[in-house]
């Protein structure tokens, strides 16, 4: 069991069912004729469904100057010569023939001020509007079916009851006592002269789908929406000529099935459609007007009647009215005259009629508003809320749009040039609300009673009659007049005052006119005597009749049976059949839904797709470019390494000539010398030599060198001195050697002296010192261990740490290189034959190239050799 929290508002019974058929909203277009006063027209009525508008002179539409013209169309077009009956028959009468059936309608008129709205809704005496014609068309189709007065009874939450005829009858006597209102006539002599005649006979409907076997009853509501309020026309209010009570507005509320409606709305029962125009008059001079410069009587409020059907069927005899309040069906017609939008400045208000004019045009763009968003919401699948709450009008007729009835406007339209400006938004609201589709009712359930109850009743008391006329009684219509007429034929009693103790003749007199009544009073219950007899007979011979009539009865009762069971049988069918439509529609829902989502999906996935291709081609043809750039930057870097190496391997064929041709000359100075020693077998002591001056650049070059023979220099090279390692500085350094470096066991190694030497550095060891250095050890291509020393320096950062920035590589290579061993002769210094003078000269200039080899490199610069350690420097 579930416990509702207190100070929470009761869960709200569901929603009616509607049906999932749409109808759109019925707009129709009438035309006012031009008045006397008008000469130009803007509107001409092209087809039965087609208007055309034509801007008036002097007016502009487009930016280039010229005149528009447009056209609009309509469900159907009224030009000036269509009458009232033939707008009636089109416009109303269908919703009058829904509102016999159970279902609900609204018609409401639209336009601007002047354009026929009125006229259109109410009419003038023998030009009857579409309200009166549809009040006559009610009666005129539910005359003979009508309850009598109070049987229906309306409560306070939108909704009726059901009296008995006792009830009704006390209710009657009780508001005829304390309501001393004359009785409404429905003679047309004693009605308002100005709403006389407004029909005429021959122009009378009668609506279609009445159900014989209901009683129906009619009541009638009208109210005002003046300044977005709510005021009750009918409502009777006690007269003060001291200080007048001015009106009290009324609320709307919402009932049980979710319909609004006007709380304390005094809702009058009508038996014709006389009383029932009668009562919308007397309401219709209470409404607001006003005159101004457009309408000499300008409606200042919008007014809504509200025609409420009430029927109940029959009981199972036909007699009287079924007492279940579950049976009772209310539709209600709601007729709607809108005030005119206007403006201010045409109209000349002032003061009260400003404020008017603005509630009316802020009442009628809200219905605009939300007209537009119902449209936005069926078209394009939104679900925007609407703002029904904004106005009263909206507010009041949500249910319409909702799907509660049928939804019919006509918009007249003025065709003078004045109002050419208002007829073109008036026009747009038209064609935007035609867009607008509303749910179809369904229709109300039919009684489970036998059709043709009421007829079968009436037959019975006709054939009743009619065999007691023909037995000499009197029949049912004959008795009232037989008892008048025995009542009258009784001798009438004299006189009884005595005025004399000895009168003899009074009393007598009397004796025998009693006598006489007596007799009469005796034949009297002889003749009932004698008809109840013939009565009794009869009744038995019906008995006997209606025996037979009972076995018939009873025989068609079991084919009845049988045909229900049939019935039940196709009820279940059609039941199951429904449970299986309905889980197919689920099904098929359900995969509309799925495939939506995949479509979806496809949708997103081939966007992506597509954006891919486009990114994939993007950069297939960046790739290109990128190739066809690195292409020609391969080609430019080939052509000048090709240079590059041209201009090495000349200059390296320069400088081994070079070095050839100081050898031979050492090899003759050589030669020389050990050619011109004494022969006394003691030298002289060999010339000072002098440092020759090293030939230029521009001499080495052999592109540059003279057609003559060079001068032979007279002194060795001496190879130009290099700078060392920036390593022998003093800074001090962060020597990160790793553990698993190698001892090369060379003369010279990569040792730094003012160093910290560490295997895994830290912040520590990096905030002491200013250079970093990391030894790295790899194989080279020709299998020997290279070194490199990657230097950097230490720079520290903003946030209080330290970071390295490596500026240097050394490369620290070992290569095996070979000296040619000397032996020392005992016949170096001496003469000899030519075998050992060509000899010791060849040990002689192997000892003085080497010497100069070793002198060269001892100053230990880069890119020289020394006992095996080549150091290359990288920047």
């Amino acid at each position: 069991m579930i416990r509702q929290a207190k100070g929470k508002t009761p869960r709200r019974p569901p929603k009616k069912p509607s049906s999932n058929q749409k109808d759109p909203v019925g707009v129709y277009c009438r035309v006012r004729p031009l008045g006397v006063e008008d000469n130009e027209c803007c509107i001409e009525v092209i087809s039965s469904s087609t208007i055309q508008l034509h801007a008036p002179e002097g007016f502009k539409t487009n930016r280039n100057g010229e005149y528009k013209e447009m056209q609009y169309s309509f469900k159907k077009v009224f030009g000036v010569s269509v009458s009232q009956i033939e707008l009636f028959e089109h416009v109303a009468k269908p919703l009058v023939d829904d509102l016999i059936r159970g279902k609900n309608g609204l018609l409401f008129t639209y336009g601007v001020t002047g354009s026929g709205k009125t006229f259109t809704m109410t009419g003038s005496p023998g030009q009857g509007g579409l309200l009166p014609r549809s009040l006559d068309m009610i009666f005129k189709s539910i005359g003979p079916y009508q309850a009598k007065r109070y049987v229906f009874k309306t409560d306070d939450k939108n909704g009726l009851e059901i009296q008995n005829e006792v009830d009704a009858l006390l209710e009657r006597q009780r508001r005829e006592n304390n309501l001393p209102v004359p009785k409404p006539t429905s003679s047309r002599q004693k009605l308002d002269p100005e709403i006389a005649d407004m029909i005429k006979p021959e122009e009378a409907f009668e609506g279609d789908g009445v159900d014989e076997d209901s009683s129906y009853s009619v009541f009638v509501s009208y109210i005002e929406i003046y300044n977005n309020y709510i005021y009750d026309l009918l409502e009777e209010t006690q007269e003060d000529a001291i200080k007048p009570k001015p009106p009290q507005s009324k609320i709307l509320r919402e009932d049980q099935t979710h319909n609004m409606y006007v709380a304390g709305c005094m809702e009058v029962e009508v038996k014709s459609a006389e009383e029932a125009f009668q009562v919308f008059w007397r309401g219709q001079k209470k409404r607001k007007v006003a005159n101004t410069c457009l309408n000499r009587e300008s409606s200042r409020s919008h007014s809504v009647l509200i025609i409420k059907l009430a029927q109940a069927p029959l009981d199972a005899d036909g007699d009287n009215i079924l007492q279940d309040k579950n049976q009772v069906t209310v539709s209600q017609l709601c007729l709607v005259d809108l005030a005119g939008s206007e403006r201010t400045g045409r109209t000349g208000a002032e003061g009260t009629r400003i404020r008017e004019a603005g509630n009316i045009n802020q009442s009628l763009l809200n219905l605009r508003t939300c007209i537009e968003i119902l449209r936005e919401n069926q078209m394009c699948g939104t679900n925007r809320m609407v703002p029904y709450r904004d106005s009263k009008v909206t507010h009041l007729f949500k249910n319409y749009f909702d799907g509660e009835g049928k939804v019919r406007m006509v918009v007249c339209v003025n065709p003078k040039a004045d109002d050419y400006e208002e007829t073109l938004l008036v026009m747009r609201f038209a064609e935007m609300t035609q867009e607008v589709e509303v749910a179809r009712p369904v229709d109300r359930p039919i009684c489970g009673f036998t059709p043709g109850r009421r007829h079968r009743n009436q037959a019975f008391k006709e054939e009743l009659s009619r065999k007691l006329e023909e037995r000499g009684g009197p029949s049912d219509r004959d008795l009232p007049t037989v008892l008048s007429h025995i009542v009258h034929s009784l001798p009438p009693l004299p006189s009884c005052e005595l005025t004399d103790p000895h009168d003899d003749i009074t009393l007598p007199r009397l004796i025998e006119a009693l006598q006489n009544r007596y007799r009469i009073r005796q034949m009297m219950i002889d003749e009932y005597n004698q008809a109840a007899n013939r009565m009794k007979s009869m009744l038995q011979e019906l008995d006997s009749s209606l025996i037979s009539k009972d076995n018939f009865i009873h025989e068609q009762n079991g084919k009845l049976t049988e045909k229900d069971k049939a019935i039940q049988l196709n009820k279940a069918e059609i039941e199951r059949l429904e449970k299986k439509t309905k889980m197919q529609e689920h099904k098929i829902d359900i995969l509309q839904k799925t495939t939506k989502i995949y479509e979806d999906d496809k949708r997103s996935l081939q966007h992506e797709l597509g954006t891919r291709e486009q990114r994939l081609q993007r950069e297939q043809s960046e790739k290109r470019r990128m190739e066809q750039r690195m292409h020609g930057v391969v080609t430019d870097t080939q052509y000048k390494w090709e240079k590059e190496c041209d201009r090495r391997v000349n200059a390296m064929q320069l400088e081994m000539q070079n070095k050839l041709w100081v050898k031979d000359e050492k090899l003759k100075q050589l030669k020389a010398i050990v050619t011109e020693s004494k022969p006394s077998g003691r030298p002289d002591p060999p010339p000072r030599q002098t440092q020759p001056k090293r030939p230029s650049r521009e001499e080495r070059l052999p592109a540059k060198r003279s057609a003559s023979p060079s001068p032979i220099p007279t002194a060795t090279p001496v190879r130009p001195l290099h700078r060392r390692s920036r390593s022998a500085g003093g800074e001090k350094w962060v020597d990160h050697k790793p553990s698993s470096s190698l001892d090369l066991g060379t003369v010279l190694q990569p040792v730094i002296p003012n160093s910290i030497q560490v295997s895994t550095p830290s912040e520590k060891a990096l905030s002491k010192c200013d250079r970093y250095v990391l030894t790295h050890q790899q194989i080279a291509s020709d299998g020997e261990i290279e070194t490199k020393l990657i230097k950097g320096e230490v720079i520290k950062t903003r946030g209080g740490g330290q970071s390295v920035q490596f500026t240097d590589i050394e490369t620290l290579k070992q290569q095996l290189t070979t000296v040619p061993g000397r032996k020392r002769k005992s016949s170096e210094g001496k003469p000899a034959n030519g075998a050992s003078t060509d000899g010791a000269w060849t040990d002689t200039e192997t000892r003085c190239s080497v010497a100069m080899e070793m002198r060269a490199g001892s100053k230990m610069g880069p890119g020289y050799e020394h006992h095996g350690i080549t150091k290359r420097r990288k920047p």
